[in-house]
């Protein structure tokens, strides 16, 4: 038996009717079912192009997709996603449509998704308004279906946003279950979730609350560390706090880096701007308040540069459960001290040290985004995988 038919026999045996025509916005908002299943779908998939085997199951159709936000690697894994399944990809920017002409969202929405199967979206600036945002969107598009406008109602994958960046999490995870031979080796393992020293302004709270919002589920001792002042959302701290007590994990939070890396089977050193700030910073660009936007970013560049010794380096790796080889995890790109920066997140040594396992995080995210998609739109996702395992044609014709 195959690796993709022993993985749909386990799908088989998952409560995933919910998932079909619905949406991916945050990772706490689906059952741990339908987060096994994202993870089941996402590795059938990888085998079914590493045996070459075509894993198409779109003949025509599009993903959009609309990114408010600067992009590598999400905006081509969404475009690798769409692929691997058979879609074409349309990239909306937003300075080339009619948005600055007063084009509503439902319009906006409507007009795009006319022959599109999927949108995914990155609006990740300003608190209170890409989650926001995204819902509107979609609420939109589900309008114009029931009114006979759209033939079909596209699935909405959020691709980060104020909140979650659930692709990235989910990437994430299935990188640590890779590592750690299965889920259900994850039970007490410890992972700190740390702020680390970033010379730039600004970066999204999403990572940190889309890594405590999902590996709390998993029996982890997830820490997360940050400087005072740092905080994050405190409706994503009750988040964590509820998962850790349901799988028989736990959460804490420290101010203390040291502390936080101690014993850590998994670091994941991230920098990201205080929650009280971007709040702040969202208010001010309400207003129009470009100068007092310009004031704030000068003002966290040098709260940032008090905190220069949140910097993973060789000794802070000694405090881990296993030296320079603990799981080192990043989004990517990261601050690299000597190279993209003069002081950064972390050192050139630890970074190349942990450089082939970063890349292999990063790989997962296209058949992620792929397995959202597929388990949205395919009705009888176990009998289709199976289909592709048994019967598809060759991904490349000509060896």
């Amino acid at each position: 038996m195959s690796k993709t038919t022993e993985l749909a026999e386990k799908l088989a045996k998952l409560n995933i009717a919910d998932m079909y025509e619905n949406d991916f916005f945050l990772t706490w908002e689906k059952t741990d079912d339908e987060i096994e299943a994202v993870f089941a779908v996402a590795d059938a998939l990888r085998d079914l192009r590493e045996r070459n085997k075509s894993t198409k199951v779109f003949d025509s159709g599009l993903g959009i997709s609309i990114f408010r936000d600067n992009s590598t690697r999400t905006r081509f894994s969404f475009a690798s996603a769409c692929n691997l399944l058979g879609l074409e990809v349309a990239d909306l920017d937003e300075k080339k449509s009619q948005i600055a002409h007063g084009e509503t969202v439902r319009e906006t929405a409507t007009m795009i998704s006319f022959m599109a199967d999927v949108i995914g979206i990155r609006d990740d600036m300003y608190i209170g308004k890409g989650n926001a945002y995204m819902h509107e969107f979609i609420d939109s598009v589900t309008q114009a279906h029931e009114d006979g406008e759209l033939e079909q109602k596209p699935t909405l994958v959020n691709l980060q946003c104020d909140i979650d960046h659930p692709t990235q999490a989910m990437a994430d995870a299935l990188h640590i279950i890779h590592e750690f031979g299965g889920a259900e080796n994850l039970k007490g393992k410890k992972i700190a979730m740390s702020w680390a020293y970033s010379p730039s302004y600004g970066k999204p709270l999403s990572v940190p609350q889309g890594i405590i919002g999902l590996l709390t589920r998993f029996g982890m001792d997830v820490v997360l560390a940050h400087p005072e002042g740092y905080e994050v959302m405190s409706d994503v701290v009750e988040v964590a706090k509820k998962n850790a007590a349901e799988s028989g994990g736990s959460f804490s939070i420290t101010n203390d880096m040291k502390e936080a890396f101690k014993d850590a089977d998994v670091v994941y050193p991230k920098s990201w701007a205080p929650f009280a700030a971007m709040e702040v910073r969202t208010d001010l660009y309400g207003k129009g308040d470009f100068d007092g936007i310009d004031k704030l970013e000068k003002e966290l560049l040098a709260q940032n540069a008090t905190h220069q010794d949140w910097l993973v380096d060789d000794e802070m790796m000694k405090l881990t459960k296993n030296g320079l080889d603990t799981l080192y995890m990043h989004p990517l790109p990261a601050d690299i001290q000597g190279i993209s920066c003069e002081h950064g997140e972390v050192t050139a040594k630890v970074f190349d040290h942990a450089r082939d396992s970063l890349y292999k995080e990063a790989s997962n995210k296209p058949y992620i985004i792929a397995a959202m998609i597929f388990l949205a739109k395919v009705k009888d996702p176990v009998a289709a995988l199976k289909a592709l395992d048994e019967g598809a044609a060759p991904r490349r014709v000509f060896e």
